[in-house]
């Protein structure tokens, strides 16, 4: 009976035994997917924000003390060059205007009668220059006068669209109080910043200050209309290492309002660009790496450095060339120095699966 006990063990040992080392052997033999960097021409698409301006943003302040008698548009409502819009009530200029309008007569009668006495040689040439005097002087009045009581009536320079009023009639103003905002939105100033690296790539050939770009609105739709790099700031900030560039966009349908915000997209052009699949990578201490699997077939652990993202793609600047055999899946799954077998996939079928722009 112990002999059988006995050998009955001994089957048993040997058949886990069996099982471990058939176990063993089929972890052995995974195979793994590796493949290529892409070397490709690739449009890279950069966004940066973005304050949205009109080219013509300006406040309309009252010019006159007096009460608002009238105010003839409404906030937000489209206006004309010339178009009256508020009136400060006249009353007072009227009476000055009047006033200087008498004293304008007078002095015509005196310097009349000055001159008819001079051409009787009853007074000198001086009181009839005098006289002259005294009358341009009340002509002058008269123009101030004048220019006063059209200073109550507020009209709008050019075409635009009216802003909040912060006033309401019957409102005590101040000379200079400050009524509402007047914009034309007809074309629009977009202003973004650069850093010095990326100004440095998108301008050292020169003439690219017409650059065609685009604007992403803020609820990520992409404006109809192009726009062009039309100015470039002298200097760039201490601080913050960027450069302010506007560009000019054309705005026919009034879409876009003074104050809004949003991205500009400027189309990159990147020659022979070093593609790989973003999910080939790791991340170590903010560092990025891949494994790069030897000519005996060993996993070697590389650092990368990012030129630019897309989506689902790395655009590598230094580390990898198209020579190099990165592991693609499976890399949680090994470590610096494992041997593995793999199976290589060709690059641009890989990245063909990936979301990488049109070229």
């Amino acid at each position: 009976m112990n002999r059988i006990l006995l050998l009955a063990g001994w089957c048993i040992l040997l058949a886990c035994a069996s099982c471990g080392n058939h176990t063993e052997h089929k972890e052995e033999s995974i195979q793994f997917i590796a493949t290529r960097p892409l070397i490709k021409d690739t449009i890279v698409t950069k966004s940066y924000v973005a304050q949205i301006r009109s080219v013509q943003h300006i406040e309309l302040r009252a010019q006159e003390k007096g009460y608002l008698q009238k105010i003839y548009v409404d906030e937000g409502q489209s206006v004309k060059k010339g178009q009256l819009l508020f009136q400060i009530m006249p009353q007072l200029y009227e009476a000055e205007v009047k006033k200087a309008q008498t004293e304008v007569e007078f002095a015509e009668i005196e310097y009349q009668n000055t001159h008819k006495l001079k051409e009787s040689n009853i007074v000198s040439a001086n009181e009839l220059a005098m006289a002259q005097a005294k009358l341009n002087k009340a002509r002058a009045e008269l123009n101030i006068a004048q220019v006063h009581l059209q200073f109550t009536t507020i009209r709008a320079p050019f075409d635009g669209i009216i802003d909040r009023f912060l006033v309401r009639v019957g409102s005590l103003l101040d000379e200079g109080e400050l009524l509402t905002s007047l914009s034309d939105n007809n074309r629009v100033w977009v202003y973004f910043n650069v850093p010095e690296v990326e100004y440095l790539n998108l301008f050292s050939n020169g003439g690219r200050q017409k650059h065609p770009v685009a604007l992403e609105m803020a609820n990520h739709a992409l404006f109809p209309h192009a726009g062009q790099i039309e100015t470039i700031e002298a200097d760039f900030d201490n601080e913050t290492g960027n450069i302010s560039i506007r560009a000019g966009f054309p705005n026919p349908d009034k879409l876009l309002r003074n104050g809004e915000t949003g991205n500009i997209l400027i189309r990159e052009t990147m020659q022979g660009a070093v593609l790989i699949p973003q999910k080939a990578s790791f991340e170590v201490m903010d560092k990025l790496y891949v494994y790069v699997i030897d000519k005996e077939h060993r996993i070697r652990t590389r650092e990368i450095k990012i030129a630019a993202e897309l989506e689902d793609i790395f655009i590598v600047s230094e580390g990898l060339s198209d020579q190099d055999i990165i592991l693609l899946e499976g890399i949680r799954k090994v470590k610096d120095g494992d041997q593995v077998e793999f199976k290589t996939e060709d690059p641009g079928h890989v990245i063909a699966g990936l979301k990488l722009p049109a070229q």
